[in-house]
């Protein structure tokens, strides 16, 4: 499996992806700078966290329009996997690689916590190795993660099994209290109609080490990597 990390001036998450994905497959990704549409042929195209661009414009608004982000979507309409983490999640909803829109938080402040998240299925090639309703805990760090769309896009995610995970109370109940940022119908991460795109807003890189204190963010790349490889 061969897998490539997208490096906009601004991502801070870049490294950790590298990290985390070294771990699972065994090799290093490659790193890909935001102007470089020309890239090796790759199984999974990882979109990191951080600020691209400084957020300066709107979250993910600027990277949209990088030459690496038109060769990222025209490798996903053909099938390659990718991996839209936290402001990878919101460029993908800029490039319209997912519904939907992230913005900006309902309590209108940065958080930075650990969550939980119910899986809501594990019939993915991100999600294999979860037990369907498995609670996962994994670290956000944000302050435009609160997802939203019309009602007729959520009740076609909803419909057809696309919402991903949910954030959720540590014994699976998925209430407004368990919300960190307001997202409509605790949604935490989505997929694309046919299952090739996951964005999430939860960084499953930061905890994918049993030094950073759990491995529950490994589940989802050594998912990948066994269905990639």
């Amino acid at each position: 499996m061969q897998a490539a990390v997208i490096v906009f001036p601004g991502s801070n998450c870049d490294r950790d992806a590298k990290v985390a994905l070294t771990s699972s497959m065994g090799h290093e990704p490659h790193m890909v700078w935001h102007r470089d549409a020309d890239f090796p042929k790759v199984d999974l195209i990882v979109l990191p966290g951080g600020f691209s661009y400084g957020d300066y414009l709107r979250c993910g608004a600027m990277a949209a329009h990088s030459p690496a982000m038109r060769e990222v979507v025209a490798r996903a309409k053909k099938g390659t996997r990718v991996l839209a983490i936290c402001n990878g999640f919101q460029v993908a909803t800029e490039v319209g690689l997912l519904p939907g829109a992230l913005i900006q938080n309902s309590h209108l402040k940065f958080v930075c916590a650990e969550v939980d998240l119910k899986v809501e299925t594990n019939q993915t090639e991100f999600t294999a190795k979860c037990r369907p309703g498995q609670v996962l805990r994994i670290p956000i760090a944000h302050a435009d993660g609160n997802y939203i769309a019309d009602a007729e896009t959520l009740d076609r995610l909803e419909g057809d099994g696309l919402v991903a995970m949910r954030y959720c109370t540590p014994d699976g109940r998925v209430v407004a209290e368990a919300n960190p940022n307001g997202a409509a119908r605790n949604i935490a991460g989505i997929f694309n109609a046919e299952r090739t795109v996951l964005g999430m807003m939860p960084h499953p890189e930061r905890l994918a080490d049993p030094a950073l204190g759990g491995t529950d963010g490994k589940l989802i790349l050594d998912s990948l990597v066994e269905a990639l490889s």
